[in-house]
């Protein structure tokens, strides 16, 4: 049977419209609004069809983690190159009773996998291993923290899986993004799948044709009845393990049954009188935003100006240096113990900034990870807000675009490709350049580290912000950015999130920015010895400002610009 079918259907329309999408639309007509301003719950995701689907779950009562539920469910059918129900991610989120919350379920090596597992006799990488097919598959952890979070929403699950079960089954337009993307990866669908899925279309796909993807349907539908189980055993688990049997893949019974997501405190810092919620080990990024914001702090760019060269300089010197102790130290905390209570330390931070000279560009080869007696770019982002004063960040991920480019024949979801996460040798960069040590070898059951950053912020103990991206590497240095740009700059959450932003990760030693730029501050930038190179669009925030006016809340919901990312609210 075929596994999709293509038809003209009315045109996907773009829009900066403020209002809420009318209640004609649908699955095959629908509009993408960047913006939204409501009073009630307001949701900022990838999709505007997820985006809604989000929205619909706070109409009946839902909360803010009922729609974060649901949004992921509904991104793993209408954005199967990030969304997904075989990838992982993490979930941060401050409730209306004052609780912050993290919500840990990466994916983890299999119980099989061991520290050299990607090198050739010779000791030498092959990457292609790490990043492509069955064997760069970690264990799926999202099914699991979906069902981690479920106790602080109020509603029943079938009614937050409903939405994705209907939009698998009956299909839904793709967008020109969805078509080019589908397009570009046919002949590795191919490569690595030994039968046909929902992704493949000999015509090529088009704007507006239909996907259908009956076998994650099912899939869905057993999650549904038999809850985590669902997944993680009986029918599904047996397509896991077989798939695995068909390319030398090494996920079990055992690993899939023994994985549980974990919580874990987050991470919990001040700026400038707010507070900042962001998520721990094995994500690099809290402990990254943390030590950048704090590098910054008493260095005055308020004063600076945005874009400014003596801003960006700042900027990338702090995002240097972080970046330098990321490779050096970060790793999943239940297996190494990272010195995080010093990395964060005011007189240790003083130290890292102590050799930053204004107006002259700083060297990766002398900065080094900090030194001190030891102790030890395909995600998608959810930012969700509610009448409650609950709010909740999500980023989630399949590591590259499609994973692994491998489906699970019979259950027709993606597998990722986060192995490629760990350092699959010591000293040698991943597909998005990051260098890892020791403290990110592979282990069995080990997390690699993330640098996925869902970040929540207080202004005196009231909600004023939610932030996340997806991006790889360059994920913690937008949201670094996005922050500056709402607290110290003081631009509107459109500018915030849309303006062009900029990177460095200490190695390679360049400040990547996006190609509209502003030309005079790359120029006094190159003149104080910065490499400029210029790249594609950097992440895809989603950001939801609040703003409290006697009892109500008041949400700014922004989309970015730079895909088809949609905010909804009513």
């Amino acid at each position: 049977m075929r596994a999709f079918i293509a038809v003209p259907i009315l045109m996907v329309m773009l829009t900066g419209r403020s209002c809420r999408p009318s209640n004609a639309e649908s699955p095959f007509s629908y509009t993408i609004q960047k913006s939204v301003v409501a009073g009630n719950g307001a949701v900022v995701s990838a999709h505007p069809l997820a985006s809604r689907v989000g929205v619909e779950i706070l109409k009946q009562g839902g909360n803010a983690v009922d729609a974060a539920i649901a949004v992921q469910l509904a991104l793993a059918v209408v954005y199967p190159g990030a969304g997904n129900i075989g990838g992982g991610g993490f979930m941060v989120a401050h409730l209306q009773d004052g609780r912050n919350i993290a919500i840990d379920y990466r994916e983890a090596a299999p119980a099989a996998a061991s520290r050299d597992m990607y090198l050739d006799s010779s000791g030498n990488p092959v990457m292609s291993l790490s990043q492509r097919g069955h064997l760069s598959a970690g264990v799926p952890g999202t099914v699991a923290g979906l069902f981690a979070s479920l106790k602080y929403g109020s509603l029943p699950f079938e009614n937050l899986i409903r939405p994705a079960i209907e939009l698998a089954e009956k299909g839904f337009a793709i967008t020109a993004s969805e078509a080019n993307g589908l397009n570009r990866l046919q002949e590795d669908f191919k490569r690595y799948n030994s039968s046909k899925t929902a992704f493949e279309k000999e015509s090529g796909w088009n704007t507006n044709d239909t996907l259908l993807q009956p076998e994650l349907a099912e899939t869905l539908k057993r999650i549904r009845d038999n809850g985590q189980k669902g997944f993680y055993e009986g029918e599904t688990a047996r397509l896991i393990v077989e798939e695995m049997k068909k390319g030398n893949g090494i996920i079990t019974r055992d690993d899939l049954m023994n994985y549980a997501a974990k919580e874990r405190t987050p991470v919990v810092f001040d700026y400038k009188g707010y507070t900042l919620v962001s998520m721990p080990l094995p994500s690099s990024g809290g402990i990254i935003i943390e030590q950048c914001l704090k590098m910054i702090e008493n260095k005055g760019i308020e004063q600076m100006g945005f874009h400014s060269a003596d801003a960006v300089q700042l900027m990338v010197e702090a995002e240097r240096r972080a970046y330098a102790d990321r490779a050096e130290y970060m790793g999943d905390p239940d297996f190494y113990k990272a010195p995080v209570a010093r990395l964060v330390e005011a007189d240790y931070l003083e130290k890292r900034m102590a050799d930053f000279v204004p107006g002259k560009a700083g060297s990766s080869e002398s900065v080094k990870a900090g030194q001190f007696p030891k102790e030890s770019e395909e995600t998608t982002h959810i930012s969700i807000a509610d009448k409650w004063g609950n709010m909740v960040a999500v980023t989630t991920t399949l590591n590259d675009h499609y994973g692994s480019r491998t489906v699970v024949s019979g259950a027709g979801f993606v597998l990722n490709d986060e192995m490629d996460d760990f350092s699959v040798k010591p000293g040698v960069p991943n597909m998005y350049g990051a260098i890892g040590t020791e403290a990110n070898a592979i282990v069995p059951g080990k997390r690699m580290l993330s640098s996925m950053t869902p970040t929540i912020i207080l202004k005196e103990n009231t909600p004023f912000l939610v932030v996340g991206t997806p991006g790889g590497t360059t994920i913690p240095t937008s949201v670094f950015q996005s922050i500056v740009n709402v607290i110290d700059f003081k631009l509107s959450p459109s500018d915030a999130v849309n303006k062009p932003k900029f990177h460095h990760q200490w190695l390679p030693d360049e400040v990547f920015v996006e190609e509209d730029f502003p030309a005079a501050t790359l120029d006094s930038l190159r003149q104080m010895g910065y490499k400029i190179t210029p790249r594609g669009k950097i992440g895809r925030t989603e950001m939801i400002k609040i703003k409290k006016e006697g009892q109500e809340y008041r949400l700014e919901a922004v989309a970015d610009h730079r895909g088809d990312d949609a905010a909804e609210g009513y």
